[in-house]
């Protein structure tokens, strides 16, 4: 196996080594003993190459304490009582599927798109199942929109709330400098 460390400074690596001193320091060492530039992992990497015993690390304990190993068990059940919420819960579809949205205070005309008048609401009905006809609604339009009152108010969010506006401070002109 050929290497770039000398035979000297791998004798120095090991009895280093042998002293317990960090690879850091070894480092530092061996660079300011022979004028090389070798690193705290070049340090490592030859110490293990050469099948020295490499000192185990210092395990410092932080701000957080050390974590138990999960309980196969209690994952388990809890994995089982997450099934059974979420088998119990309609998925989104199905509660689309029962939502049957309606506007209770018009009767649609069921006019087809080309017998609509430019002034006509355009709230579709219908097309829902297979080969059904799309319909529109066919009241007068409200003003700035392409559904009628009633329409406007089913597709619309709510309006929002206004906020208070701050009170208006006059400004001063200041000579500039």
């Amino acid at each position: 196996m050929q290497s770039t460390w000398e035979e000297a400074h791998s004798i120095a690596l090991r009895e280093l080594v042998e002293k317990g001193l960090p690879f850091s320091e070894i480092a530092r060492s061996l660079n300011a003993r022979f004028g090389t530039a070798y690193t705290r992992n070049a340090a490592i990497g030859r110490a293990r190459r050469l099948g020295l015993s490499v000192p185990a690390r210092v395990s410092t304990a932080g701000p957080f304490p050390a974590l138990k190993k999960p309980d196969a068990r209690r994952i388990h059940e809890k994995r089982a009582r997450n099934l059974l919420k979420s088998a119990t819960k309609p998925t989104a579809l199905e509660r689309a599927a029962s939502l049957q949205l309606r506007c209770v205070a018009v009767t649609p005309r069921h006019l087809a798109l080309v017998d609509l008048e430019p002034s006509d609401c355009r709230y579709p009905y219908g097309g829902d199942a297979e080969g059904e006809p799309i319909t529109f609604c066919g009241h007068p339009r409200r003003e700035g929109s392409s559904y009628c009152h009633q329409h406007f108010h089913l597709t619309s969010l709510p309006e929002p709330v206004e906020k208070p506006m701050p009170a208006k401070t006059p400004l001063r002109l200041v000579e500039a400098a």
